[in-house]
């Protein structure tokens, strides 16, 4: 059956299979400790030399033996929502480079490219020739007479839903999920679908191991509905996923899916038929909620029961990163006056929230638009101590780090980025709070100077890397068991896993706090911690410094 669909809808398969053959299978393993850096091809800034080569330089130079792979934000020409309103899915960015940087990366690094499949720009000449009545496309987008009842449509942005535009055989009102420069596809027509099947095969030959599916969930409407996580949806990433397992078996989906956890997870299908890895969006808000209150009992809460369905599929683990930190996906997890007390204080940190649309006309809090950095530590309170701030930042990153699955690490957590007041100030748009560029010169200079803030994060980030990467237990599928600890701190057990069971412990308070429970952890042997090297012989008897980390190792006798 699967064959029947493939060879019905994608009738060059066998071309693809003969381009792209001869590379073994290569999905999540259990024996790697994959983590990812995400960044812009343009965040740093190398002089003469191309943006993805100054990226190439810094990555190869800086972290080759810490991170497995990158995952490379849209860098194909765009005309708004800094690259995910795509004009052209197959070249890019003159300013940027060119495919052979893309591929000189891949030489070096696992690479996980967009696939922004939802929607294209309006300038884009696929929209474009809609406009002119052009086949195919004029059938390539989603017309609604603009008097359809829509209230039933889930809305993520609180533009307007339908877009007016002038075509040649007059007005239209087109489908703009995202806004009106985003202009939605309609995979109702199989020639949308074989055109996008491809554009992911390109990636594929261009050197992508994993495709980011970008706002998977609205995939394909349907007025009446909500439009959103549709039982069609489920079978086209399905579908996508038949495809590369008979080509590129090696190729893992990643759906990106900012909703609650219920509906998140449902992309990994049986664990065996839709993506290999979702992205885990309720952390973000969860781990600033433990900080902010000091109290980690949400927390610990949420991950009791939550498991991957199969060693082929896992969470991809992220605090920061381009759009900021999505609330909506803890909105069961977490009540709404606790997400308000959120964006008070990322506001009062000199951070900004953006909102969505309501189906009763209200609207409410969508993302908050900071780094992490800021969101933790209030930048302007110049009587906190910069230590505090740093072990408070770095007790937070070694949270996502220990959990199962695989972490993504934006590139401005790296250097404990605060948010770019003068990116806001010239562009308008709050997500450039997040996105500031950076001269690489000035970056290695930083570094190279222990006094900076930059050097001092960048090297805690890179001790717990190098830590993590070592460790059997902190494999990407090694068991996990969460732990009661006491609400100042939230624990885990990683393992066992070789023999190796690491015992990981993070006080999210600035208080000193002992690490009090029964954890069934018998060990012959004292543990060490794997970042100090420092022993204890008594698991009962720990007590931790304010915002403290111990990733403690069973050490055999």
């Amino acid at each position: 059956m699967r064959h029947d669909r493939l060879h019905d809808l994608y009738g060059s398969e066998l071309r693809f299979r003969t381009r792209l053959a001869g590379r073994a299978s290569d999905e999540i393993s259990a024996s790697t400790n994959d983590a990812l850096l995400i960044t812009y091809g343009d965040t740093l800034l190398g002089g003469e030399a191309s943006p993805l080569s100054a990226l190439h330089k810094f990555a190869a130079s800086h972290l080759k033996e810490r991170l497995s792979g990158l995952h490379l934000l849209p860098f194909f020409p765009y005309s708004s929502d800094y690259g995910f309103a795509v004009k052209d899915y197959l070249a890019v960015r003159p300013d940027l480079g060119s495919w052979e940087d893309v591929e000189a990366l891949h030489s070096e690094f696992q690479l996980m490219i967009d696939f922004v499949l939802n929607h294209v720009s309006a300038e884009s000449a696929w929209f474009q020739a809609f406009l002119r009545g052009e086949p195919p496309y004029r059938d390539f987008f989603i017309t609604v007479d603009p008097a359809t009842d829509l209230s039933t449509v889930t809305r993520p942005r609180t533009s307007p839903l339908l877009t007016r535009f002038e075509t040649a055989s007059g007005p239209r009102w087109v489908w703009t999920t995202f806004g009106p420069d985003q202009v939605d596809l309609d995979y109702r027509n199989p020639e949308v679908l074989l055109r996008m099947l491809e554009v992911m095969l390109t990636y594929v030959e261009r050197g992508a191991d994993l495709l980011r599916m970008d706002a998977v969930a609205y995939l394909w409407k349907r007025p009446g509905t909500s439009c959103v996580h549709l039982p069609q949806t489920h079978q086209l990433v399905k579908l996508f996923r038949d495809v590369l397992d008979e080509v590129a078996p090696w190729v893992q989906i990643v759906t990106e899916t900012n909703v609650p956890q219920r509906d998140n997870v449902s992309y990994f299908g049986d664990g065996l038929d839709e993506a290999q890895m979702v992205y885990q969006f309720p952390l973000a808000p969860l781990v600033l909620d433990a900080f902010a209150g000091g109290d980690a009992t949400r927390l610990t809460a949420w991950p009791s029961n939550l498991s991957p369905p199969s060693e082929r599929t896992a969470f991809f683990n992220f605090l920061a990163s381009h759009d900021g930190i999505g609330v909506v996906p803890a909105r069961d997890l977490l009540s709404g006056a606790e997400l308000e007390n959120l964006a008070r204080r990322v506001l009062a940190h000199g951070g900004q929230v953006s909102d969505k649309a309501n189906p009763d006309g209200s609207v409410s809090p969508y993302e908050l638009n900071t780094t992490f950095f800021d969101a933790l530590s209030d930048p302007a309170d110049e009587t906190e101590a910069w230590s505090t701030k740093l072990d408070r930042f770095m007790a937070s990153q070694a949270i996502m780090l220990a959990l199962a699955g695989v972490p993504g690490i934006y590139i401005h957590s790296l250097f404990g980025s605060s948010n770019d007041q003068a990116g806001l100030a010239r562009s308008g748009w709050k997500r450039d709070l997040n996105h500031q560029r950076l001269k690489l010169g000035e970056v290695e200079a930083a570094l190279s100077d222990p006094a900076t803030r930059q050097a001092q994060v960048f090297a805690r980030y890179g001790r717990l890397l190098d830590v993590r990467r070592r460790q059997p237990a902190f494999q990407t599928h090694s068991a996990q068991r969460v732990l009661q600890a006491g609400a100042n701190i939230f624990a885990l057990a990683r393992g066992p896993r070789q023999g190796q069971l690491v015992l990981t412990l993070h006080n999210v308070t600035d208080s000193p706090s002992a690490a009090s429970g029964d954890w069934e952890l018998a060990y012959p042997g004292e543990w060490e911690d794997l970042i100090s090297g420092e022993g204890f012989s008594d698991l009962s008897r720990l007590r931790l410094a304010p915002y403290q980390v111990l990733w403690l190792q069973g050490r055999k006798p």
